[in-house]
Parts: C-alpha cells; sequence; structure tokens
C-alpha cells in the first residue's frame, strides 16, 4: 500500500466512522429485548437439539473460524496471543486449550450421530492470523503437530490490514515509505476469507454453518452441537451464545433488536435507565451479554459480504516516524485505528438466537495481564471446570 493510498483510506475510513458515529447517536434508545434462549427452556428439548447439531456435523456441514490475529503484548507477552503458556505445572497453551475444547465436542456429537463419528475431517478449522502472526502461528501450529488436529483439517489466512491516523486524519507512517497499519478488526474476517480462497473449499466440503470465536476465551464451547441444533431447531438465521450480565454496570455488548433486526449494543450506548431496567421476575430486560461465539450461515454471509460494513474509530498507542525521521512509541493514545466489527453483522440478519450459558463453564476471557479477565483469573476457571494446569 502506497502513502497515496493509504491517505486516501484514511480520509474515507474517517468519513464513513463519524457518519456511523452520528447515525447510532440519532439512533440512541431505539432499541427493544430480543428474548433469548435459557439454560432452563434450553434443558427440555436438549435431546432434540443436540441430535440435530450432531447429524449436520456427521453430514460435515459445520465449520469453524478462529479469530486470532492479535498479539500479547497487553499480557506482557511477546508473542501470538494464542500460544501463550497459561499452565502452572505443566505447559498448556491457548491454542491447545481451544483444541481440547473442541475435542470434546466432536466425541459428544459422535456419542450422538446416527452412523458415524464425528472426526477433524467432518469439522475443519480457518485460522485468521495478521501479518504481524502469520508466521509464527503457522509455525506454532506445525511445532504441536496441529494438536491432534491433522494439517489436512486446519486452514489459515491473513486479516487484511488498514491505515492509521493522528486526530486531525493525517496518515502515520511506520518508517519513510511504509504506513503505519493494524488489523482491520474482527469483522473483516469473511471478505478476508474469500479473498484467499477459503470459502469456496469450505463449500467443497460440505459446508453450510460457520461457528465462530475469539481466542481469548480459553473456556469456549465450539463447535458444540447443541448450540448448532438449538438455532437450525428454531429456525433462526444466526446464534450468539451469551452470558447473563453481573450487574448493569457490567462492560459488555448485550443482544438486542434495533430497527427490526437483531443488533448487539455496546454497554455505553445504552442509557442509565435502560441499563437498570428489570423483567417482572427481577433479571435484567438488557441482560444477555455476548462472549464472541456465534453461528452464521454461509449463504447469508456470502449476501452480505459486498455490504459497506461500519467503520469504528479506534484510539490506540500508534507507534510512527516523524517527519524528522524519529521514531516514537507514544506511552498514551495519539490516533486512530479503524476497525469493522463482528458484531456489526447481526444488523444484516434476519433474525438471531440469544444462546444463554453459563459464565462459569464458558467464559475464561484472557484479555489483561493483571486482575479481571487476566490470565491468572481464567486459570482458576479452568481449574474449576476440572482442567489441569
Amino acid at each position: 500500500m502506497t502513502r497515496e493510498e493509504a491517505q486516501k483510506l484514511v480520509e474515507e475510513y474517517k468519513k464513513a466512522a463519524f457518519a456511523y458515529k452520528k447515525k447510532a447517536a440519532e439512533e440512541e434508545g431505539q432499541i427493544r429485548p430480543l428474548t433469548p434462549l435459557t439454560i432452563e427452556a434450553r434443558e427440555a428439548k436438549e435431546d432434540a437439539y443436540v441430535k440435530k447439531g450432531s447429524a449436520l456435523m456427521e453430514q460435515g456441514a459445520l465449520g469453524l473460524v478462529l479469530l486470532a490475529g492479535g498479539m500479547g503484548t497487553r499480557l506482557g507477552f511477546d508473542g501470538p496471543k494464542g500460544t501463550l503458556n497459561i499452565g502452572r505445572t505443566r505447559e498448556l497453551y491457548i491454542f491447545e486449550c481451544l483444541f481440547n475444547n473442541l475435542q470434546r465436542q466432536l466425541e459428544i456429537a459422535s456419542e450422538h450421530a446416527d452412523q458415524s463419528t464425528v472426526d477433524p475431517t467432518k469439522v475443519p478449522v480457518c485460522i485468521m492470523t495478521s501479518d504481524k502472526n502469520d508466521a509464527a502461528t503457522r509455525a506454532f501450529f506445525k511445532e504441536h503437530s496441529y494438536f491432534g488436529y491433522g494439517e489436512e483439517n486446519v486452514y489459515f489466512f491473513t486479516q487484511e490490514m488498514a491505515p492509521a491516523c493522528d486526530y486531525e486524519g493525517n496518515l502515520l507512517m511506520e518508517d519513510e515509505v511504509t504506513p503505519a497499519t493494524s488489523p482491520n478488526g474482527n469483522g473483516g474476517w469473511y471478505p478476508s476469507m474469500k479473498k484467499a480462497g477459503l470459502t469456496e473449499e469450505l463449500k467443497k466440503r460440505g459446508v453450510k454453518w460457520l461457528n465462530v470465536f475469539g481466542v481469548d476465551n480459553v473456556l469456549a464451547k465450539i463447535a458444540d452441537p447443541v448450540f448448532l441444533g438449538a438455532v437450525v431447531s428454531e429456525g433462526k438465521t444466526c446464534g450468539s451464545k451469551a452470558v447473563v450480565k453481573r450487574s448493569p454496570e457490567e462492560k459488555v455488548g448485550v443482544m438486542c433488536m434495533r430497527d427490526n433486526h437483531p443488533a448487539i449494543v455496546e454497554y455505553y450506548e445504552l442509557s442509565r435507565e435502560q441499563a437498570a431496567q428489570r423483567n417482572s421476575d427481577g433479571g435484567l430486560t438488557y441482560g444477555m451479554g455476548v462472549i464472541l461465539n456465534y453461528l452464521f450461515r454461509m449463504e447469508d454471509l456470502d449476501r452480505i459480504a459486498g455490504e459497506n460494513m461500519p467503520v469504528h474509530l479506534a484510539e490506540k498507542k500508534i507507534p510512527y516516524m516523524d517527519a524528522q525521521g524519529v521514531f516514537h512509541k507514544p506511552q498514551e493514545p495519539n490516533g486512530y485505528k479503524f476497525e469493522i466489527l463482528i458484531t456489526d453483522l447481526l444488523s444484516y440478519m434476519e433474525d438471531c438466537l440469544p444462546y444463554e450459558v453459563l459464565r462459569q463453564e464458558e467464559f475464561a476471557p484472557v484479555k489483561n495481564k493483571e486482575g479481571a479477565d487476566s490470565v491468572e483469573s481464567a486459570r482458576e476457571l479452568l481449574e474449576a471446570a476440572g482442567v489441569q494446569l
């Protein structure tokens, strides 16, 4: 990407981002609740759901997409986040946790499949990397023999990059000729897959549904036949796993309806009154917090792949070289990165099934070096779930 091309993109992205912010502000408050499939309601139909989902997995209808373009910088780790060892007495990597979770769900699906086992040949995994971690991620999987999943069942593709700018909209440079860039957000995963030719490869394998999830959550229950069976059996076009918010103030996006489409409304978009609103049973009206574990139909993703997704501004600390050739590594945010987000995909869908799960069973995010959502808090949740560290 040349300097001129990058500056043009910056101008387009900035215009789109501010237009989206204005539109979102105008629509503030125009939301309504979206009824979830609660744990209690799901349990009454679980046998049917698991049978349906297992049958689809047996047919090869499910593929997985792991969003893993990030580095472990915030964790004090210089490498792809998924390669971080979180074991106490043995090596246990974040990627390994996720593939262990996957193998367990394949075992469950095999127990309920009609004619044969559900193995890796029927559930391919696509891993989204970034320019900054692609080579290291591929080498890591090869070194660890793809955690027993088989090289032929694991595909890699690279996330597209977006230029960064200062607060006035001026392009920032990494060096004299290279624009400063960063991954363009987790919402660009499907176009990046198409560009890499992976969508056609998956279709050849018979894949019709994609389970998309992030690398952050070491308890993510992926390739879950009950989740797949519930979404399909209830006639929905997509699904999102969610946990009950701990409090009205918890900083997590929630499932809603907006403009007659499903939507994920960020915590800062809710008014104080909306965030605190409760149902007759005492539960929060807007209480289903998303955990980045989604199901999408490929036919819907193909339909919207050419749409102009909303662009979001993210204030970040962006290393850059100034006009005098001096390199700066700022300690405070100094500009914007431009991102498209997976949460915005839902607004293009006809409907969505919010699928309630237990936080302690399926949500152990690894985002911070210390405190909440840290390596240590994730370790505690893993151990509580019976994982040996």
